[in-house]
């Protein structure tokens, strides 16, 4: 692959920087592909890629834990993340008053 190194002052002729006129003409992309494609394949290219968002998102923390602890819940390959959170959940549901 080239790694071709450009000036700021050259212009970029497979992408033009868009005019006023460019933007009054864009249409959406669902209309253009529609046209183009099937509508299956239509749906197929717009469809976000990825899991869907979940109705109730974690929270990133950082958390040091001891070694033997990490290494109980690595051992067992992945979601050690996910084993660890049940963990947690479950601590906390046998022990309801502890705060």
């Amino acid at each position: 692959m080239s790694h071709r190194r450009t000036q700021q002052h050259t212009p970029d002729i497979d992408n033009p920087t868009w005019t006023k006129k460019d933007f009054v003409q864009a249409q959406p992309a669902r209309e253009v592909l529609a046209s183009i494609f099937s509508p299956a394949s239509t749906d197929a290219l717009l469809t976000p890629r990825g899991r869907p968002k979940a109705d109730a998102t974690k929270v990133r923390v950082g958390i040091r834990l001891s070694p033997e602890v990490l290494d109980h819940f690595k051992a067992s390959g992945d979601g050690w993340q996910t084993r660890i959170d049940a963990a947690l959940r479950q601590f906390i549901a046998e022990h309801p008053g502890t705060r």
